[in-house]
């Protein structure tokens, strides 16, 4: 096969979460260790920073692995989903992951994940823990990608854990409440393992400190402990927290490991994020006269402040591009936009889109007016004719949407 064929027969042959929804959610982690010991248990080769979190976790992991490049380290990045090609999931130094490496683990292994039935995710977590291994990084940022407990990536023992904050938000499977959430995303925790929390809430801090004090790993609240935040080229007002987090965990590797990093590396690390990673979709600025952002904010945590963030924009009339999934709860985010605004609802191009008429008519309840659109580039081309120079288009409410944009 070659590497369309390749991921094809990944996305489609096999459970995927970001096209199926909860059926594709393991309730174990039997299967990953399965695959890991198939594969001579590479992760176990592995210096790693584990990263979860409702929000967050993918600036975060970027952050992390840019400032560790600034300090001259091979640095693995593994993160989920991608925006426009799967390799972006797995990169070295900001490098994607070859077309062949990926084409050549699939063919040699596929025996073997056909006849365990391996998901998506954890045939993706075995190759990069893989492809990590085998490229002998110096450290590799590792990101959760559901939950933590469960998730295919907890079968690793980090340098640090790192858990961003708890919102609302995958509730079908991880639980309807703070506390339950927090539970999931504190299964990272590890015996003797250095925690950061890079924000907490009186439901989720006790969680946080119970499952510390069983584990016997310091905890570090990074909202309590740093106090002067460094500037980055990651300008979403979410960021504030998101660097405070990153700050933390770095001073923990200069600390307790034999990673070091000056506070200049830090610096550049945090102000070249975009150049050093490839990072897309945060607050990213896709045009001006109109003003263009794209962010792909999606839950109730996340839209929140991103919300607050664009009624602070100078402009004459706003236009918003909007689509989301159909496991969204949209009684919990439509209130959050703006009614002064011009919408364009659209469905993104994926199994587990919301049709855009259902949407238009949900947000009609909330006083959100527009028209619907049969595909994201057609509602966010009808956007930008609309638009004139002094107007304001924001295109998001789905990493789908963001994905489905010109982003270069």
């Amino acid at each position: 096969m070659n590497y369309q064929e390749t991921t094809h027969w990944m996305f489609n042959q096999l459970p995927m979460y970001q096209l199926q929804g909860a059926s594709a959610y393991k309730e174990d982690l039997t299967n990953i260790r399965l695959l890991a010991t198939h594969l001579g248990n590479p992760q176990n080769r592995l210096k790693c920073i584990h990263v979860a979190g409702t929000n967050g976790k993918g600036s975060t992991s970027h952050m992390l692995s840019s400032v560790l490049q600034e300090a001259g380290y091979k640095v693995g990045l593994y993160t989920s989903p991608h925006l426009k090609d799967f390799r972006e999931r797995i990169k070295i130094n900001g490098e994607e992951i070859s077309e062949d490496f990926v084409i050549e683990f699939i063919a040699k292994h596929k025996d073997f994940f056909e006849a365990n039935d391996m998901s998506f995710f954890e045939m993706s977590v075995g190759l990069a823990f893989d492809y990590f291994a085998s490229k002998k990084v110096d450290i590799a940022v590792i990101e959760v990608g559901l939950g933590g407990r469960l998730d295919a990536t907890n079968i690793i023992t980090p340098l640090v854990s790192v858990i961003t904050n708890i919102g609302l938000d995958h509730t079908q499977f991880l639980g309807n409440t703070l506390e339950a959430i927090a539970g999931e995303k504190a299964g990272i925790i590890k015996p003797n393992v250095p925690v950061v929390i890079g924000e907490y809430t009186p439901e989720t801090q006790p969680v946080f400190l119970a499952k510390a004090k069983e584990n016997q790993a310091d905890i570090y609240f990074s909202s309590d402990l740093i106090s002067e935040v460094f500037p980055s080229d990651l300008i979403g007002d979410y960021q504030f927290h998101n660097k405070k987090t990153v700050q933390q965990t770095i001073v923990i590797l200069n600390n307790q490991t034999d990673f070091k990093i000056s506070t200049e590396q830090l610096k550049e690390g945090l102000l070249h994020v975009v150049k050093n990673t490839g990072l897309q979709g945060r607050w990213q600025q896709l045009g001006e006269n109109p003003k263009i952002i794209c962010d792909t904010a999606h839950n109730k945590h996340g839209l929140t402040v991103v919300m607050n963030q664009l009624q602070n924009e100078k402009y004459e009339k706003l236009h918003i591009v909007l689509g989301v999934v159909n496991d969204k709860d949209l009684d919990a985010i439509l209130p959050l936009f703006p009614k002064e605004a011009q919408y364009y609802f659209c469905s993104p191009n994926s199994s587990r889109g919301l049709p855009a008429e259902t949407l238009k008519n949900a947000a009609e309840k909330y006083d959100l007016e527009g028209e619907k659109y049969d595909s994201v580039e057609i509602a966010f081309a009808e956007a930008k004719k609309n638009a004139a120079k002094n107007d304001f288009i924001y295109a998001g409410g789905s990493t789908f949407v963001v994905a489905e944009l010109p982003l270069n």
